[in-house]
């Protein structure tokens, strides 16, 4: 007989979010870059994307503006990010990666590389894809608590 943990999609969900989160960490700490797995992310959204708001990054990464400020301190204090004031809304912050925030993401992809490389080489690359299109939706469904 299943138990509730064995069933419960969340627990599931945050299990295997920490083991491949752990798996990331590891392999960019080997890279020097001094970047986790989180901070990689921010960082690869701002290169990406352009500079943003606080709470457009926060939409970006699933967290609330709490929890995206306490992961862009570390990098505004390391310069691999500035945080200015919105010309525009006095109240609003915008969140741009630094010279310096481009050059530590440079060192980490190598760690960050071979990570993925690994897990699509044992997952699959069929399966990674799929999960990361199931995950995609598993954001986009409305959800109310």
């Amino acid at each position: 007989m299943m138990t509730n943990m064995e069933l419960c999609n969340c627990t599931k969900l945050r299990r295997a979010a920490r083991h491949i989160t752990r798996f990331y960490d590891t392999c960019l700490s080997e890279t020097g870059s001094g970047l986790r797995a989180t901070q990689y992310a921010i960082l690869g959204y701002l290169k990406n994307r352009g500079a943003q708001t606080m709470n457009e990054l926060a939409e970006l990464m699933t967290m609330d503006r709490a929890t995206i400020g306490h992961n862009l301190r570390p990098l505004e204090r390391d310069g691999l990010v500035r945080i200015e004031v919105s010309e525009r809304d006095r109240r609003a912050r915008i969140v741009s990666i630094t010279d310096e925030g481009l050059n530590r993401m440079e060192i980490g992809r190598i760690g960050w590389e071979r990570a993925q490389a690994e897990f699509e080489g044992k997952f699959g690359a069929e399966h990674a894809a799929s999960m990361r299109n199931m995950m995609d939706d598993v954001v986009g469904v409305s959800l109310q608590a």
